[in-house]
């Protein structure tokens, strides 16, 4: 059926209608727009840019482009921003307690204006780790028309013949504390990890979830995996622009492509590219905003029937440019969809079923590279991110289990209640081989924020101790981070959870095999101290992390603020 100029501009329409819309579009008038221009579609554009980080320092020419797009396409582009934190700067201090509280703040800047602001559809342009969730989780509230636009990965930087990316930094810092490393070396790889504009290179957060959107159906074909210097970001960025506007025509929403076996298909993504703890807790949050049914239990129901078939930092080899040259994420995909593992059937912005978009892609995955397997020689015959269980967490916890020799270890525990100390005893050489370190009440009420250990689990690489020394915690972990780790363990610390009320020396179980997460302490005793704990006081009573603390829901379900 014919789509009417009514529809198409259904909120535009609010505008012109009426002699009592004169004085809005006298307000339209002041910004440069002509009369013919209230019958086209107001479409937003989210832009994410700023000189805070590399990550979103190159997302100005993206947001040009799309702009010259939706132009061209005969749509008006609305251009608002959104801001950011760089998580890669704020690791490890105050700062990084404002990263996941950053996710809330841009889904509501988007929400805000498109609802506010009567908006046709909105394109987002997002760069660093929070960009992507928030931009998608605003999206699916606002449910207009919407296409997700990711800045682009890095390009890595070199010295002495090997590849750097930001957590060479990270890993460099725990090599020079341990004796490994000159002060020249660590300062040369400082300067040179990160040569240009572009989110960090390996399969961590940023790289994670632009994958999955795409998987999602909400993101180009290729575009996940582009370099942001290149300048197919910049063209990927107008032809999304231009589908956008004919997705206004047909009225296909976010919450029409966004279903669970969407979800399914992007998880499937994550498993198969061995990608970020942190995808759990945003699809959670992901989910519950696009209203569809999926908990924590359905990603170790994906985890056990999808291999990890890419060869990706931050445990194996390759980067994010290096998948782009294999032939990207529609070749994980078709990879996928030919083991049955992937819904070929679920519909995707350009209008096309996932079946269409990957119809040209080869069935096989190259020969001549080895950073996408085949479907019978995978890099493990299950996926990476297992659910552990216990009564350490029995809502769950999240554990990366990719390039571990034995994923087990029962140790004493080591006990922080900030991850500064936990930094300080690895650098200063009191961890020891069999220990299990406890960083707690950094989860989403008690840190607030839940902020990411990249510094402590760096540290234990750098030192030669990621095999052989346990770390669990309540908050959360960077993408970048590997090793014999737990984080988002449920309940928190701050919410009673009985990783709070363990004690210096107590045994600790982690068995990624039988999925467990114990203390290995008599029940009795458990409940002795369970009874004797008290809540700290809130480490914030004003401002937005006094309300990210009091309406944060446990990680189990995504840490999100309207869990009512």
């Amino acid at each position: 059926m014919a789509t009417t100029p009514l529809q198409i501009n259904r909120r535009s329409a609010n505008i012109v209608e009426g002699k009592s819309r004169a004085p809005n579009r006298s307000m339209f008038y002041a910004m440069g727009y002509q009369e013919g221009d209230f019958k086209k579609p107001m479409v937003g554009v989210a832009n994410g840019h700023s000189t805070i980080t590399p990550c979103n320092s190159g997302l100005q020419k993206l947001a040009d482009a799309a702009i010259a797009g939706i132009e061209e396409a005969g749509g008006n582009a609305q251009v608002f921003g959104t801001p950011t934190i760089s998580d890669g700067m704020a690791m490890g201090t105050e700062g990084m307690k404002y990263s996941l509280v950053s996710r809330e703040v841009i889904s509501d800047c988007i929400e805000t204006c498109v609802g506010g602001q009567w908006m046709d559809g909105v394109l987002v342009v997002g760069g660093c780790d929070k960009n992507m969730p928030g931009g998608m989780m605003g999206m699916l509230r606002a449910n207009v028309p919407s296409i997700y636009v990711y800045g682009g990965t890095i390009l890595p930087g070199k010295y002495k013949g090997q590849d750097l990316n930001i957590v060479s930094v990270f890993e460099a810092v725990g090599q020079n504390a341990a004796g490994n490393m000159s002060d020249e070396d660590l300062r040369e790889i400082e300067m040179r990890a990160i040569p240009g504009t572009g989110s960090c290179g390996g399969m961590y957060t940023a790289n994670t979830m632009s994958s999955a959107f795409e998987a999602l159906g909400m993101s180009l074909p290729y575009s996940s995996t582009m370099a942001n210097p290149h300048d197919e970001k910049q063209n990927s960025a107008k032809e999304s622009a231009k589908v956008l506007i004919e997705a206004i025509k047909k009225d296909l929403k976010p919450r029409d492509i966004v279903t669970r076996k969407a979800i399914e298909n992007a998880v499937a993504v994550i498993m198969a590219t061995g990608g970020s703890t942190n995808a759990v807790l945003h699809f959670l949050a992901i989910a519950h905003a696009a209203d569809v049914e999926w908990s924590i239990d359905d990603f170790e129901r994906m985890r056990k029937k999808v291999p990890v078939l890419c060869d990706l930092k931050p445990s194996g080899k390759y980067l994010a440019v290096d998948l782009h040259q294999a032939g990207g994420i529609p070749q994980v995909m078709k990879v996928l969809l030919n083991a049955g593992l992937l819904h070929g059937d679920c519909i995707t912005i350009t209008g096309q079923t996932i079946a269409e978009v990957l119809a040209d892609v080869p069935d096989q995955p190259r020969a001549d590279q080895d950073v996408i397997r085949p479907i019978d020689k995978p890099m493990y015959a299950q996926g990476h991110l297992a659910i552990l269980k216990g009564n350490l967490s029995p809502e769950g916890s999240v554990a990366k289990i990719t390039g571990l020799k034995n994923p087990v270890i029962t140790g004493p525990a080591r006990v922080f209640e900030d991850e500064q100390s936990g930094l300080k005893a690895i650098l200063d050489g009191r961890i020891k081989p069999g220990d299990v370190m406890v960083l707690r009440y950094l989860g989403p009420k008690g840190g607030p924020g839940m902020p990411e250990m990249l510094a402590p689990t760096g540290a234990l690489i750098g030192a030669g101790l990621g095999e052989s020394v346990g770390l669990i915690t309540d908050g959360r972990f960077s993408g970048g981070t590997w090793g014999m780790v737990v984080g988002h363990v449920a309940p928190e610390a701050a919410a009673g959870g009985n990783i709070g009320i363990i004690q210096e020396g107590d045994s600790i179980t982690i068995d990624a095999l039988q999925l467990k997460l114990e203390l290995n302490v008599p029940e009795a005793e458990i409940a002795k101290r369970r009874a004797a704990w008290k809540a700290p006081a809130p480490r914030y009573t004003r401002g937005v992390q006094a309300k990210f603390a009091f309406n944060a829901s446990s990680a189990s379900s995504g840490a999100v603020l309207d869990n009512y």
